[in-house]
C-alpha cells in the first residue's frame, strides 16, 4: 500500500485547493519529498496566488521500467486516479536517454513530469533537488499558458556554466527534458548513485564484521609483534596496508553476497545500466568499508593511549615513545583487524548488505509491485464473482 504525507493546509476547503502530488521511490526519494513539500508549498502559492496542498505517497511507480516515456505515462495514470492537478515523480533510478544522464522530464500535455534524483549528484542534494523540483513545476504552469512568461525556460537550471542542459525530446510525449553534461554530468549522477545508496549506513549493517574487527584489533595491541612492525612501517607501506584492507574486505563482500551485475547482451543501454550499478555498489561500498576501518582505528587509538604503559612500549621497541607512536601502532593494528573483519562479513544477513546494490533494490521493487498487482486482480475477481 502506498505511504502518504501531506503539507500543511486547510484541509476542509480542499476543494478550492491546487494539488500537487509528489510520487516518490521508497526511501530516500520519499524523505526527500516530505522534507521539500513545505517549501514547494509556500513557492507555488507565492508564484500563482492560490492555495496549494502538496501530497507525497511512497510508490515505486518505475519498478521494471527504463524508459522515461513510460514511466511519465505511469505518473500521468496516477494523476488522473489522484485527480491532482500536476503531478511529479522522483525516483532514484538512473535514466539513460541517448542525450546524457536524464535529470527531468516534463510533460506539459499530460501534466507530469519525473526527476531522476542521482542524476543531481551527492552535493547539497536536497537544494538542487528543490532548484529542478521548483524548474519542472515552473514549465508545467508555463504549459498551462496560452502566452509564454517573460523569463526564459529553465535559464537558471541550464545556464552556460551548469552541468545540466535544456534540451528537445523526439518523443512527443515529452515537451521538456533536462540531461546531464558528458563530463560532470556523469559524475554527479554516479556519486548522486553512491548517496541514494546511503554508506553510512552500512556500519550498522555490518556489525559482525565489526565485532570481528574489534575483537582482533584487542588481540592486536597486546602483542609485541604488532608493536614493532607498526613501528617499523614506513607511510606509504602504512596506506598501502589499508588500501589492501579495504580493497579485500570490499571483494569479499560483493562476491559472498552476491552484488555483482552481470554485463551481459542486452544491448548498449543495458551494459551502462550495468556497469554504472556495478561502480556504484564499489563506491558505496568502499565508502562504507571506510567508515568502518576509522570506527577500528579510533577505538584502537584510545585503546593504546588508555592500556598501553609508555615505558613498556619503549622497552619493546628500543626507543621512547611519543604520541606518533601509538598513531602509527594503531594504524598498524586497524588494517590488520579490518583483514579480520572480512571474515566476519560473511555472517552478515544478504538483507543487510544488499542494500547497498541498486540492482537488488530495483528487484526487489520489481517482487512488490509484481504482487500488489497479483493481489489487486485477485481481489477484482472475487468482487466480480
Amino acid at each position: 500500500m502506498a505511504q502518504e504525507h501531506r503539507a500543511e493546509g486547510d484541509q476542509d476547503s480542499r476543494g478550492q485547493e491546487q494539488v500537487l502530488g509528489l510520487v516518490a521511490d521508497p526511501d530516500m526519494p520519499t524523505q526527500a519529498g516530505a522534507r521539500l513539500s513545505e517549501g514547494v508549498t509556500r513557492w507555488l502559492e507565492e508564484r500563482t496566488g492560490l492555495d496549494w496542498v502538496v501530497e507525497v505517497v511512497s510508490e515505486p511507480v518505475a519498478a521494471g521500467e527504463s524508459s522515461s516515456e513510460r514511466i511519465l505515462e505511469g505518473v500521468r495514470r496516477y494523476r488522473e486516479q489522484r485527480g491532482w492537478r500536476f503531478a511529479v515523480y522522483l525516483t532514484d533510478l538512473p535514466l539513460l536517454p541517448p542525450g546524457g544522464p536524464l535529470v527531468s522530464d516534463v510533460s506539459t500535455r499530460w501534466h507530469a513530469a519525473l526527476i531522476s534524483v542521482p542524476a543531481l549528484g551527492s552535493i547539497l542534494p536536497y537544494r538542487r533537488m528543490r532548484r529542478v523540483l521548483t524548474q519542472v513545476v515552473a514549465d508545467l504552469l508555463r504549459g498551462e499558458q496560452e502566452e509564454p512568461d517573460q523569463e526564459r525556460p529553465g535559464r537558471g537550471l541550464a545556464g552556460r556554466t551548469s552541468p545540466v542542459r535544456r534540451s528537445g525530446s523526439t518523443d512527443a510525449r515529452v515537451d521538456v527534458r533536462y540531461t546531464g553534461t558528458r563530463v560532470r554530468g556523469w559524475w554527479r549522477l554516479v556519486t548522486g548513485m553512491v548517496f541514494t545508496n546511503r554508506p553510512w549506513r552500512l556500519l550498522w549493517g555490518l556489525s559482525s564484521a565489526l565485532a570481528a574487527a574489534l575483537a582482533a584489533a584487542g588481540f592486536g595491541l597486546f602483542t609485541s609483534t604488532v608493536w614493532q612492525i607498526g613501528d617499523v612501517l614506513s607511510p606509504w607501506r602504512a596506506a598501502a596496508t589499508s588500501v589492501f584492507a579495504v580493497a579485500l574486505m570490499t571483494t569479499w563482500l560483493i562476491a559472498s553476497h552476491g552484488l555483482w551485475e552481470r554485463i551481459g547482451g542486452s544491448g548498449g543501454a543495458g551494459r551502462r545500466v550495468a556497469l554504472l550499478y556495478n561502480t556504484s555498489t564499489i563506491a558505496t561500498l568502499v565508502v562504507g568499508v571506510g567508515l568502518l576501518y576509522v570506527t577500528v582505528y579510533a577505538v584502537s587509538f584510545v585503546a593504546a593511549l588508555s592500556l598501553l604503559d609508555q615505558q613498556v612500549l619503549a622497552s619493546t621497541l628500543g626507543h621512547p615513545s611519543s604520541i606518533g607512536t601509538y598513531a602509527r601502532l594503531a594504524w598498524m593494528v586497524a588494517s590488520m583487524a579490518l583483514i579480520a573483519g572480512a571474515l566476519g562479513s560473511g555472517l552478515e544477513s544478504d538483507a543487510a548488505v544488499r542494500q547497498a546494490a541498486y540492482g537488488y533494490r530495483e528487484r526487489q521493487r520489481r517482487k512488490r509491485k509484481a504482487e500488489e498487482k497479483e493481489a489487486d486482480e485477485d481481489t477484482q475477481r472475487g468482487a466480480a464473482d
